[in-house]
């Protein structure tokens, strides 16, 4: 038997749940900060009966710079930083650059959103998406979600989201707004 569609908010990782590492990559769990109003953020979320997903892209696996035990220990940090906060994700989808199972297509293409979607059972159509990026705004937008939302920062804006704010402190009461299902 399946289950009913969900409704999801994914998140893109480096700029929006995390401090952003600038052009480089975070390669070990000290390294990880929360950016401020991450985790009310997903207690919203949570409140409101949606999913919260992770949709990362971490290059730096592929590169040789870390390896995937490393990050998986990035996100074991993130996990436990978020659950002294009363936070976490339900998932986390990542493209690694190093192919196989388990890696999913590098943003813009929708690969990791659609992943989820099966695996969790997400209507798409009612699911959102926060990113800092040009390329997470167009993932949002090729998956068909119903809106994107644009936490302004280091990558030039050239790709228009539905909602656009200047600090991931907004995003917990624009989240409660927008989440009317």
């Amino acid at each position: 038997m399946s289950r009913p569609p969900r409704v999801c908010v994914f998140f893109d990782r480096d700029g929006v749940v995390n401090r952003s590492p600038g052009p480089g990559y975070i390669l070990a769990p000290e390294q990880f900060e929360l950016n401020p109003g991450i985790a009310e953020a997903l207690r919203a979320v949570r409140r409101l009966g949606a999913l919260a997903v992770v949709a990362t892209s971490q290059r730096g696996v592929g590169k040789g710079l870390m390896s995937a035990a490393d990050l998986d220990r990035i996100h074991a940090r993130m996990a436990e930083l978020l659950a002294a906060e009363g936070a976490s994700f339900d998932a986390i989808y990542a493209h690694t650059g190093l192919g196989g199972p388990g890696d999913h297509p590098a943003k813009p293409d929708p690969g990791m959103l659609l992943a989820a979607a099966r695996d969790w059972s997400i209507d798409l159509s009612k699911s959102w998406l926060v990113g800092d990026a040009d390329r997470d705004i167009e993932m949002g937008q090729a998956a068909g979600l119903v809106g994107t939302i644009r936490v302004v920062g280091e990558h030039p804006i050239t790709t228009e989201a539905v909602h656009l704010v200047q600090s991931t402190m907004e995003i917990p009461e624009l989240l409660e707004s927008v989440l009317k299902f």
